[in-house]
């Protein structure tokens, strides 16, 4: 059989309808959220939780960082398994609950979001599936019109779960300056598609381990790129906070020890600056993605003048680069191994 070319898998053509799903996105929910911002500047709540696994978590990371750098209101993850596994009961009170799922079917998350609900928390789900169970006990339901994804790794569903968490923070925070530049990001995500990563096919066709860095607003990003290696390269990532990668995890990057850097160019970047020159001091073979180093593999970006929006603009970029690296190792980036689309936990 003749292998596929890049742009023959699902993986690739769902990657590259993220732009027009999120254009669709704004439209559809746009007086859904300006209501919900609406109920949280009423009665602000003093904790936000996030309820979520795999990719969805790591959208739940962002969201940590931008609900928490604009709103003020702290975050936290709930563990699902103290619920499903535990049956512990919580005193969660009156706080906003936001659980993101793409299937909205997932048994641990539905049965934390009971608990939760059971407890007095406002419920919110950002959910693909706006009939599914979650979203059936939900008070306010985002659906983030990904519309179907056949690839069992996510991507325009992880995308349109971070224009839809940035969509919620602009109306909640009436950040018109948020919300002009979250317009725009269609056109930005498109040109991201288009751009040429090829340079780093050959320097991880052969990789075995991985780092994948960044910090803040990035660090969901950098956690979803390496959650995507592992899935459909085989490749052992790891994502690490620039703030942490030094405690421990340093040891073992040697010579020639692949890494990928994303820099935001916010206030995190003193700090993404500082343990990209300990790699590169090491040795390591460094791909950067924002920021450009000496001696590093400096990779194109797509300009967005919003910090908030640039993990979009990047995992755009990554997800046909990544497509194109997983089968250039040999596998097949819409079917996994011992992976299925939906996984229900408990």
């Amino acid at each position: 059989m003749k292998p596929r070319s890049e742009q023959q898998t699902m993986m690739y053509a769902e990657a590259r309808e993220a732009p027009e799903r999120v254009c669709q996105q704004l439209e559809a929910n746009k007086v859904q959220i300006e209501k919900l911002g609406e109920r949280l500047r009423k009665t602000p709540p003093t904790l936000v939780m996030t309820c979520a696994r795999g990719s969805s978590d790591n959208a739940a990371n962002f969201a940590k960082y931008l609900i928490e750098t604009h709103m003020g209101t702290p975050v936290l993850s709930f563990a699902p398994s103290i619920s499903s596994v535990y049956r512990a009961q919580q005193n969660i009170g009156r706080v906003l609950f936001l659980a993101i799922s793409q299937s909205g079917q997932s048994p641990d998350i539905l049965m934390a979001t009971q608990a939760a609900k059971d407890s007095g928390a406002l419920i919110v789900s950002i959910v693909n599936d706006a009939t599914s169970p979650l979203a059936q006990m939900s008070d306010f339901v985002i659906p983030i019109h990904a519309e179907v994804e056949k690839s069992v790794a996510a991507t325009k569903t992880f995308i349109c779960s971070l224009s839809a968490i940035v969509h919620l923070v602009a109306a909640w925070q009436q950040n018109d300056d948020l919300m002009t530049g979250l317009e725009n990001i269609p056109s930005r995500l498109e040109s991201a598609c288009d751009l040429d990563w090829s340079a780093g096919l050959e320097l991880l066709a052969p990789a075995h381990n991985l780092f994948v860095v960044s910090r803040g607003l990035g660090l969901g990003v950098a956690q979803e790129a390496a959650l995507k290696l592992k899935e459909t390269c085989g490749i052992h990532a790891e994502a690490f906070s620039a703030a942490e990668v030094k405690h421990g995890p340093m040891t073992i990057v040697k010579k020639g020890f692949p890494v990928f850097l994303y820099s935001l160019q916010d206030q995190t970047q003193e700090s993404i600056n500082d343990v990209a020159s300990a790699f590169l001091s090491r040795g390591a073979q460094v791909l950067s993605v924002g920021h450009s180093y000496e001696k590093a593999l400096n990779l194109d970006t797509v300009f967005c003048p919003h910090k908030e929006l640039r993990p979009l603009v990047f995992i755009q970029s990554f997800y046909i680069f990544v497509n194109a690296l997983s089968l250039s190792r040999g596998y097949d980036p819409d079917r996994p191994p011992y992976l299925s689309k939906i996984t229900e936990t408990l």
